[in-house]
């Protein structure tokens, strides 16, 4: 009689996906930690020295969250799209598909790894910007669930693009011409308070507001829309995407090309 859940085909896929992470490790590290340190050189100190205070916080401090949330997105994307489009293109994918795993464990294991690398990314990021600027965590609990939902759920996001993609080019595209447009344009570097009423309006729209605002929330007490908003728009667009997994699979769709 098969296991309700496949503890050892999950952790085969999580520690496989990991293993990948480590061989890269300094890579994995030392890109983040000067990406921000340019990150506050230029948008800290030449931004910041004509911007002191956005509600009440030091630009320098302002911009963290962002600047977390924006690795997050990339991160998570990158791996989770990565580690399932690889069995695609090199043909195992039919050894995963055939294996005594359900579509459940394979999601668990691929975007629990992806979450795993971005989540410690977005540490590395926290504990650089400690260098550089006086960070504040005021909801710590709140910071660690939004941290957790936001980077399983852009996880799933890559694991979904994936899926979708038929060449490495595809795998980028979504990334490069969606995701981080709608980050720079979702608040990461300012507050969408300060846009005029109608562009206020439109940045609305954008659901990485919603993500960032509660993030930003988490550290400072200061956010953009309401935290209760922004935790039911996080746990709808991660309920949507596993929705879309879900189809994915029992569809067949571009699994078994």
């Amino acid at each position: 009689m098969s296991p309700i859940f496949n503890h050892r085909g999950v952790w085969a896929i999580y520690r496989f996906e990991l293993a990948r992470f480590l061989r890269t490790l300094v890579q994995s590290v030392v890109t983040p930690v000067l990406t921000t340190s340019l990150y506050f050189v230029v948008f800290g100190a030449a931004i910041g020295s004509r911007m002191s205070e956005v509600g009440g916080v030091p630009y320098g401090a302002f911009i963290v969250p962002g600047l977390m949330i924006l690795s997050l997105f990339t991160e998570s994307i990158s791996n989770a799209s990565f580690g399932i489009y690889f069995p695609k293109f090199t043909g195992t994918m039919y050894e995963l598909l055939s294996a005594p795993v359900s579509f459940f464990e394979m999601v668990v294991g691929f975007v629990g790894a992806a979450a795993t690398k971005s989540i410690l990314i977005g540490l590395v990021i926290l504990l650089t910007a400690f260098c550089f600027v006086p960070v504040r965590i005021e909801h710590p609990v709140w910071m660690i669930g939004f941290l957790l939902l936001t980077a399983a759920t852009f996880s799933l996001l890559g694991f979904v693009i994936g899926i979708w993609a038929k060449s490495f080019e595809q795998l980028s595209f979504v990334p490069m011409l969606v995701i981080t447009p709608l980050t720079f344009l979702g608040g990461a570097f300012y507050s969408i308070d300060m846009l005029p009423p109608g562009w206020r309006t439109f940045a609305l729209f954008n659901p990485i507001v919603y993500l960032i605002s509660g993030f930003r929330w988490s550290f400072y007490g200061v956010a953009d829309v309401g935290v209760g908003v922004s935790l039911a728009m996080t746990l709808g667009f991660l309920a949507v995407l596993l929705l879309v997994v879900r189809w994915m699979f029992v569809t067949g769709y571009r699994l078994k090309e």
